[in-house]
């Protein structure tokens, strides 16, 4: 971990106080920032090995499923969006890229090193710097779940608006630090996934930053940006006795962050089934209520 004796929050810079959980908690803009900020070693560690194997991350067609959701993402983009490229920073596993390919467009990702896809020459290491390099004018510049794992995520949103094409579409989803779950749950929010969420956004905040990069606000989702329900649901089961983890329960054994036997398995999964209709009425009040545990927004260049 850095050592940082004033902490400022990652949003907003303003200054920031420590809070329990290892987060320092801005009274400006209501955003959280990782404090201790990791170092880059703790980064490598957090990101290495289980965390996005080649072989895949999810069981019983997870994998599958996430594709298919991305698919849909890239017919929405592809619709709204005015005519060229599309770029996607941070764009793990390449599912986003390979949907929007299959619509006609040209598609380039970002992505940390190690975590770049292999085989697609267009991925670059995303530093903040590298970003700050990426010329072009982009039909659409896509954050999926990815501005929360940025060392300066503001400066990485007005850089987005400057690539952006007359009309261009900017699609921002992020955990929503003001939701329900994030409120209830506390440290065990998935969302949370400390270290490598550098930055923990309230839905309004993000908001504020986008109209104020010049950007015209199109669309706030509460459900669009996923991991509504879910979230609840393995924060459920994580207060059950051993606090078991049901994240890890429905990923392959390769990414899983600890092992864990068959019979624990069962029981997870016997837990999440028997959870989940509180946790399907739980999300569905949060985003009826505007405060759902991910935000997306749709914004658009005047």
């Amino acid at each position: 971990m850095i050592p940082e004796l004033e902490p400022r929050c990652a949003w907003c810079g303003a200054p920031a106080r420590p809070v329990a959980g290892r987060l320092a908690v801005c009274d400006e803009c209501g955003a959280a920032t990782t404090y201790p900020p990791p170092d880059e070693a703790e980064l490598r560690s957090a990101y290495a090995g289980s965390y996005r194997p080649p072989s895949g991350r999810f069981s019983g067609g997870g994998d599958r499923l996430l594709r298919h959701t991305r698919a849909l993402l890239a017919g929405r983009l592809d619709r709204l969006a005015p005519p060229g490229p599309m770029l996607d920073v941070g764009c793990g596993d390449g599912a986003l890229l390979d949907a929007i390919e299959t619509t006609g467009r040209v598609a380039v990702g970002l992505e940390q090193g190690d975590q770049a896809v292999h085989g697609r020459l267009d991925v670059r290491e995303v530093e903040i710097v590298d970003f700050d390099e990426r010329p072009g004018e982009w039909a659409a510049v896509v954050f999926w779940h990815s501005l929360e794992h940025l060392h300066q995520p503001r400066a990485a949103v007005r850089h987005a608006c400057s690539l952006l094409a007359p009309a261009g579409l900017l699609v921002i989803a992020v955990p929503n630090r003001a939701s329900w779950q994030a409120r209830w749950l506390g440290d065990r929010w998935l969302a949370l996934d400390l270290p490598r969420h550098l930055v923990h956004l309230p839905a309004d905040a993000l908001v504020v930053g986008i109209r104020e990069s010049g950007l015209k606000i199109d669309r706030v989702s509460y459900w669009r940006a996923g991991q509504v329900m879910f979230g609840w649901l393995d924060g459920l089961v994580s207060m059950l006795p051993g606090r078991p983890s049901l994240y890890d329960a429905i990923r392959q054994p390769e990414a899983r962050a600890k092992a864990i036997s068959g019979s624990r398995r069962s029981m997870t999964l016997a837990a999440g089934a028997a959870l989940a209709p509180t946790a399907a009425m739980l999300a569905a009040a949060e985003v009826g209520a505007r405060a759902g545990g991910s935000v997306y927004v749709e914004a658009r260049r005047p």
